[in-house]
């Protein structure tokens, strides 16, 4: 391609990103109904940067590179905020962050540079909330003032809104004995949202009344806080955290001279505030590291971190370049939602026969991966979201889950969109489905669909249950495929196939050998384990554990009523029916009389010797991944001991047992100062593990 050729492409191209960016701005901040998530947006952005970064010819008048974000609307009276209120540059991994600090270095004083791997300086690590921007004035303690952020110098006042919003003080300080006083005028920056449980919670309110819900908790929080009539504001579930002093009348000296200092004073005088201080360049990375992989659930919607050089006056000192503070930066946790077309619904069929839908959407990259399937959930949530096939909608992936859609882009919808009903039959057998009362879920009640039988044997093999390694899916399939297997009992038979086994593709006899060893040995397995793999409706381990402990033998189990399984502690009424509804069927009872005569246990071994009760008394709350024990092998293994395990932390919880990524539970454990214990913690304490004191795992962030 000629330069003269290139120039034209990458001109065309500038011309097509400004359009899209700026239509993009306009239903942001105009109409607050996005059809794009940040990280798309992010992504044009940064190209256009990149193109007119090297060729600045190309730069217009109407680029959205030359000017702030505005989210002014029309309705309310416009301010001038005291100083700008500026937008952050951008940083996607550690080694952004570390040319970040290598530029700002340039402009420190020799004290204050890098030098010999050390780093003097101090960050504050905050939160980058997924909301609106509020700036808010008090004076003389009084709240007079609240603003959007606007253009970054005008913003729509709001104040009769924000006065709505019972986290925004009226008056500061807010406890008269905090010991601390706010100066003559204070204008702090903070971000208008909506917490995760209050959102899904007015989203359900608004069903139920047959009034429309919302898609993100941003998107309702930003049309919240810009209505007309302050009835509207009040009756949204609104919340601001604050996180920064834009200006102060203070001679007195009032406002500490760092940004933690600040983020502490803030929370003195009664805002809500959150962050963390770091000491390091190292330490920061440490701490991007383990929020990059991180499954907590912090109570708001986050898109990253912000990094700021504590000290204010070299903050100040570091200046602007183009619209962004040298002295932060925000760090943009790798994208967790994108918008797609949703191409058609596929009906799955699961070992207990309920169908669920998925969504085939046109392929996108999401977190990492190229993403062309998700979970639509159920077809009442999709009722209730209103989702259509050909939807453009947006799909969420967290913490390496699997992807699922979140809702529609309505304002995308151009007419040919057709609603998407709940099967009348099952897709594979076409059995008329059924729904039980009470319940979400529609299934194919045919205990020999084979779909129902093919998950049913892949589940009875899986780690979870009987763990025969060797039997993954795709062998499971081609045994199927094979006539080999037909249901779990016939893997039992296997040894008997030798030959046809050493016919398949794939199968020498090493492979053979390993299989049918892995078969025997599954034999034995603890009777708990194959009451779990059966695949009862709502029996996993710890049930299967339950169910046990009071029938230690498959018969015994088998014969039980409905009534009397329901008098165990821990077991519901529909557990109950499940169990009992399960051995009344003749192909069930037929199954455990194959697996007899296989020679499969079907009976606990003798009773061990009665366990020392060390944890009497004592209540657990188990959270995050432990490095060994399961979540079921831990409770477990407190109740073996006399323990008793909860699912939420109060003052009267004695430990919280936590591993990696453990979430909310360990900051109420700390706000209340439960101790804390980590696996080998616990082992020690019943007499399992070695001596307490091993070092303190680490905190959740915020």
């Amino acid at each position: 391609m000629s330069d003269e050729s290139k120039a034209q492409t990458l001109a065309e191209r500038a011309a097509e990103l400004r359009a899209a960016l700026n239509y993009h701005i306009y239903r942001y901040h105009v109409l607050s109904s996005p059809v794009v998530t940040d990280y798309e947006y992010d992504r044009l952005m940064n190209e256009l940067k990149a193109i007119e970064a090297e060729h600045p010819e190309l730069v217009a008048p109407d680029s959205p590179t030359q000017r702030v974000g505005s989210d002014l609307t029309e309705g309310f009276a416009s301010v001038a905020h005291p100083a700008p209120i500026l937008s952050l540059s951008n940083a996607f991994n550690a080694d952004d962050i570390r040319a970040w600090r290598t530029r700002i270095d340039k402009l420190l004083p020799d004290e204050l540079k890098l030098r010999d791997g050390r780093d003097p300086l101090a960050y504050t690590i905050e939160p980058k909330y997924d909301g609106l921007t509020i700036v808010l004035t008090y004076t003389a303690g009084l709240l007079t003032l609240g603003a959007t952020r606007g253009s970054g110098e005008v913003g729509d006042d709001v104040t009769n809104n924000v006065r709505t919003v019972g986290s925004i003080p009226r008056r500061i300080p807010v406890d008269p004995n905090a010991g601390v006083k706010a100066p003559p005028r204070l204008v702090v920056r903070g971000e208008a949202l909506i917490l995760k449980d209050a959102f899904e919670k007015f989203n359900e309110q608004q069903e139920a009344a047959g009034q429309p819900t919302y898609v993100n908790a941003r998107n309702m929080a930003s049309g919240a806080l810009r209505q007309i009539d302050p009835r509207v504001t009040a009756a949204r579930p609104l919340t601001t955290y604050c996180y920064g002093v834009v200006d102060a009348d203070d001679s007195g000296g009032i406002v500490p001279d760092s940004q933690a200092g600040r983020l502490d004073y803030l929370r003195a005088l009664g805002f809500l505030v959150d962050g963390v201080l770091t000491k390091r360049i190292e330490e920061l990375e440490a701490v991007i590291a383990y929020v990059t992989g991180w499954d907590g659930d912090l109570p708001f919607e986050i898109d990253g971190l912000v990094i700021k050089v504590d000290d204010c006056a070299v903050y100040s000192a570091l200046g602007i370049v183009g619209k962004d503070p040298r002295g932060a930066i925000a760090y943009k946790l790798p994208s967790e939602e994108v918008t797609t077309k949703l191409l058609a619904v596929e009906e799955n069929v699961g070992r207990t026969g309920v169908i669920t839908p998925s969504a085939k959407l046109e392929p996108v990259f999401l977190s990492g991966v190229t993403v062309s399937n998700a979970t639509l959930h159920n077809y009442d949530d999709i009722t209730r979201k209103d989702i259509r096939a050909g939807d453009m909608v947006i799909v969420k992936r967290s913490g390496g889950v699997i992807p699922y859609v979140v809702g529609p882009v309505a304002g995308a919808r151009t007419g040919t969109e057709e609603p998407i009903e709940p099967p009348a039959r099952c897709p594979v057998c076409a059995t008329p489905v059924v729904r039980d009362e009470g319940e979400v879920a529609y299934y194919c009640p045919n205990l020999a669909c084979p779909a129902r039988v093919h998950r049913n044997i892949e589940y009875f093999v899986s780690k979870a249950a009987l763990d025969i390694e060797g039997l993954g899916t795709k062998i499971v399939q081609q045994l199927l495929d094979a006539g080999l297997i037909q249901d779990e009992a016939d893997v039992f038979t296997l040894a008997e196939k030798k030959d046809k086994l050493l016919a398949l593709d794939g199968f020498g006899e090493k492979k053979v050998s390993n299989l049918l060893s892995a078969v025997e040995a599954a034999k034995t397995r603890p009777l708990p384990r194959l009451v779990a793999a059966l695949g009862i409706k709502g029996v996993g381990e710890s049930i299967a554990e339950l169910l046990t402990g009071v029938y230690p033998a498959m018969d015994a189990l088998a014969a039980a009523l409905a009534e009397d399984i329901e008098t165990i502690p821990g077991i519901g009424p529909n557990i109950a029916h499940a169990v009992a509804g399960w051995f009344a069927a003749p192909r069930n009872r037929d199954l455990i009389e194959r697996l007899r005569a296989a020679g499969v246990r079907l009976a606990m071994d003798a009773p061990a010797a009665e366990v020392e009760q060390v944890l009497a008394g004592m209540t657990f709350v188990l959270t995050g991944t432990l490095p060994h024990l399961t979540r079921a092998a831990a409770a477990a293994l407190i109740e073996a001991h006399g323990g008793k395990v909860t699912g939420s932390v109060s003052g009267k919880t004695s430990y919280v047992v936590a591993g990696e990524n453990p979430g909310s539970k360990l900051a109420k454990a700390q706000q209340l100062g439960v101790p804390v214990l980590d696996e080998a913690g616990l082992l020690a304490l019943v007499g399992e593990g070695a001596p307490l004191g091993a070092p303190p795992i680490q905190p959740a962030l915020f």
